[in-house]
C-alpha cells in the first residue's frame, strides 16, 4: 500500500512522501477491521450557510489571508459515530478544522496552527515553504478532495516540525473521518464500488496511524492529550483497540474507564463494546 503521505508530490513535497509519520515509535501491526455498511443521511440545509470567511495571519509567513470556518453555534450536532467523529446536518466539520496559509504552504489543525516555536518556523520554510505547489480552488465551500488535501499538508507540516505524537495522531484520526464522510456522500450518490473501497482503504490506514499514535501518546504524555480528559482518550483507545481486533488491549482501556469515577455516560459506552467483545469471544 501507498505511503499515508502519497499524494504529495503534486503538491511539490515529493522528498517527504516517503517519511515516517512516528519515526521516533516502533512500528505496530493491526489487524484490518470487516467492512461496515455505510450510514445515509439527506442534508436539509446548505452548506455554504454555516460556514464563514475568517483573516488570520500566518505565524511563519506573517502574511495575512483567509480561510473559511465553520458556524459553530449555527451548525446542528445530530449525532457521533462510535469513535467520536461528530455529525452535523449539513455539513462534515473535518472538511473546515485544518488551517492552510496558501501564502507559504504552511497548514496545521485549527486549534495548533499558532502554536509554533521558531525553530520550527525554519523546518517549515526549508521543508515546505520553499517547495510546495498548491493547488488553486475557487470553491464557496471546501470539496473533499480540497480537504484532502490540506489534511496531507497539516500532516506532512506535523511531521517537518516534530510535533507532539498526540498532534499528529490527532491528524490521522480526523483524516480517516473525513475520508469516512467523503465515502458515506459518494455512497449515497450511487459512486462505483473501486471508488467507495479506495476511500475505505484509506480511512483504516489513517485510523490505524491514529491508534497507534494515541497508544504511544497515552504512555509519555500527560493529560489532556489532543484535548481529551483520559476517560475520553481511553473509550476512544478502547474502539480503536476493537476495531482492530486487539480484545484485550481494549478491555484494558475499558477496565480503566470502569474502575475510575468517570460519568456513567462513557461507563456505558464502555460496557457496550466490553458486551461485543464477550459475544465474539463466546465459544461456538
Amino acid at each position: 500500500m501507498a505511503g499515508i503521505l502519497t499524494g504529495l508530490k503534486s503538491l511539490g513535497l515529493e522528498n517527504l512522501e516517503n517519511s515516517e509519520i512516528f519515526a521516533e515509535e516502533e512500528s505496530s501491526k493491526v489487524k484490518t477491521p470487516g467492512k461496515a455498511a455505510p450510514k445515509k443521511f439527506v442534508s436539509e440545509v446548505y452548506e455554504c450557510d454555516l460556514i464563514y470567511d475568517k483573516e488570520l495571519k500566518c505565524p511563519v509567513c506573517d502574511k495575512k489571508f483567509v480561510t473559511k470556518i465553520m458556524k459553530s453555534s449555527k451548525a446542528k450536532l445530530v449525532g457521533a459515530d462510535e469513535d467520536l467523529r461528530p455529525k452535523y446536518q449539513g455539513i462534515d466539520s473535518q472538511k473546515y478544522d485544518v488551517v492552510l496559509c496558501e501564502k507559504c504552504g504552511y497548514a496545521a489543525l485549527s486549534k495548533s496552527f499558532n502554536t509554533i516555536m521558531p525553530s520550527q518556523i525554519k523546518q517549515i520554510k526549508e521543508n515546505v515553504c520553499d517547495h510546495v505547489q498548491l493547488t488553486e480552488y475557487d470553491d464557496p465551500i471546501y470539496s473533499y478532495e480540497q480537504a484532502e488535501e490540506r489534511y496531507k499538508l497539516a500532516l506532512a507540516c506535523a511531521v517537518v516540525k516534530r510535533a507532539k505524537v498526540s498532534e499528529k495522531a490527532l491528524i490521522c484520526l480526523k483524516s480517516a473521518w473525513l475520508y469516512r464522510g467523503h465515502r458515506l456522500e459518494l455512497d449515497m450518490f450511487g459512486e462505483d464500488e473501486e471508488k467507495l473501497e479506495a476511500l475505505e482503504a484509506r480511512e483504516i490506514e489513517y485510523l490505524e496511524n491514529a491508534y497507534r499514535g494515541f497508544l504511544s501518546a497515552r504512555e509519555k504524555e500527560p493529560s489532556p492529550i489532543a484535548g481529551m480528559d483520559t476517560a475520553t482518550l481511553d473509550y476512544l483507545l478502547a474502539e480503536l483497540a476493537f476495531k482492530f481486533s486487539e480484545y484485550d488491549n481494549s478491555l484494558k482501556f475499558i477496565n480503566n474507564i470502569l474502575q475510575a469515577p468517570n460519568s456513567e455516560r462513557v461507563k456505558n459506552k464502555a460496557r457496550s463494546i466490553k458486551e461485543k467483545i464477550v459475544e465474539i469471544k463466546k465459544p461456538r
